[in-house]
């Protein structure tokens, strides 16, 4: 029953959202119809919910019936968040793998394509898949810079902000965000603005500056009327502030509304909401409650460092060195797998610019190798042309020579006609006299 009532809110709530305000924070990136947008919409809101397996399922095989892919990549979208929830890791994989092969050729689908990448490097990031991370984070950045689409940059440029994050250097952490902000801003995807904010906002904390902390979780409140996840995440950033200050009256004020609201559970993996319930249990001095609650952590670096905090805090402090070296041990093991993992990209990196320079050899080279061909058939025509043209030639000078030839020969031919011509009128002439002498006699 209560979770009818839950989903029977939540979905009241999205109705009067997606009626209501022209600027969601879920967008209609794939133009689909208005109840199919408005069931994927329902999905994204409890997005680690188990329930979202049927849903995601029901748009996939509607997307194979009809031969719309739009529709199956709504049902992927919609499965690869619960498999990470619910440690099937493989099938995530899966699904985003057909996800991008589907949607990696369509260039009027960037957005839907970017924004699933990076949900997904976010996992890969919690998950410790740094490299993978990394990779896809700069495959996106390349392409949307190739195509001018901000948007991809946006998405590039968080990831790598969340993977310095994931190294404990909020200061890289947060140069990184900023840049997403800004070419989020480009993008014209307020959106996703709120979101960046919140990021920031906890870097900040990581960095005990709580007076910048404070101005961007306002920030990002600006936009909790157009979607009631940002409200969400912006009490959560505000219930680790409180915390962090040690302000523990509005950390408990943040902290209970937290968890009376219906939508904490759908939007909140279990992990987090482990972290603010230890939070919650150490503030009212529950040390023993909160060292078995941090026993349900998902990582033993979370295990370790919540530890660490409590035995510090009961004056423990043998068993409070011990975890705070196990933690040290873990860092340790996270930096040199994350400096190998930094050494692969760099040699796929390197791999791929030398695959790229063969190919350019390769296209120079049949550029030349055209070229060549283009000079050699110029060649045998151009001696073509010469030989025609010194054939015609010969053959014109005995032309020539002959008609001379010939032009003497009539020349002659007239001159001897000429010549018995004039000795006919000579002898003409004389018969003539003959005749006109004897007449005379």
């Amino acid at each position: 029953m209560r979770r009818l009532i839950t989903i029977g809110m939540a979905a009241a709530i999205l109705s009067c959202i997606i009626c209501q305000t022209g600027s969601a924070q879920i967008v209609n990136r794939l133009k689909v119809d208005g109840p199919t947008f408005e069931r994927y919409a329902y999905g994204r809101m409890q997005q680690f919910s188990p329930d979202n397996l049927a849903l995601a399922d029901s748009l996939y095989h509607l997307g194979e019936t009809t031969g719309n892919y739009r529709y199956k990549c709504l049902g992927l979208s919609l499965e690869f968040p619960v498999r990470f929830a619910l440690g099937e890791y493989s099938r995530m994989d899966e699904a985003v793998a057909e996800l991008k092969e589907i949607l990696a050729p369509r260039k009027d689908v960037r957005a839907f394509y970017f924004s699933s990448l990076h949900e997904y490097c976010e996992y890969l990031i919690r998950l410790g898949r740094i490299s993978e991370a990394m990779l896809l984070a700069r495959e996106m950045e390349r392409t949307s810079t190739a195509e001018k689409k901000p948007l991809g940059r946006m998405y590039s440029y968080r990831i790598i902000g969340l993977i310095q994050s994931y190294r404990d250097n909020s200061f890289l952490a947060t140069r990184n965000l900023l840049k997403a902000v800004r070419f989020c801003k480009e993008a014209h995807a307020e959106q996703d603005l709120p979101n960046l904010y919140i990021l920031i906002a906890q870097e900040y904390i990581n960095m005990s500056d709580f007076v910048k902390a404070e101005s961007y979780c306002a920030e990002a409140e600006v936009y909790q009327n157009f979607f009631p996840g940002i409200r969400l995440k912006a009490l959560m950033t505000r219930a680790y502030l409180y915390n962090a200050e040690k302000d523990w009256a509005s950390f408990w004020k943040c902290y209970d509304t937290l968890v009376k609201d219906p939508l904490y559970e759908m939007q909140f993996d279990s992990d987090a909401r482990c972290e603010i319930d230890i939070c919650f249990l150490r503030s009212k001095g529950l040390f023993l409650q909160a060292l078995e609650r941090a026993d349900a952590l998902g990582t033993a670096r979370d295990r370790h460092s919540m530890k660490h905090g409590i035995y510090a805090a009961l004056s423990a402090y043998d068993k409070a060195y011990s975890h705070l070296d196990s933690l040290m041990a873990e860092k340790d093991s996270i930096y040199i797998r994350v400096q190998n993992e930094d050494l692969a990209i760099l040699d796929a990196e390197m791999n791929n610019a030398a695959l790229r320079q063969e190919a350019e050899r390769l296209k120079h080279q049949n550029q030349n190798t055209i070229l060549l061909g283009f000079m050699f058939m110029f060649a045998i025509a151009f001696l073509a042309i010469l030989l025609s043209q010194w054939q015609l030639r010969a053959n014109l000078e005995t032309l020539k020579e002959r008609n001379n030839q010939m032009l003497i020969a009539r020349r002659a031919y007239q001159k001897a006609l000429d010549s018995k011509e004039a000795e006919n009128s000579l002898k003409i002439k004389i018969l003539q006299n003959r005749k006109s002498n004897t007449f005379k006699l």
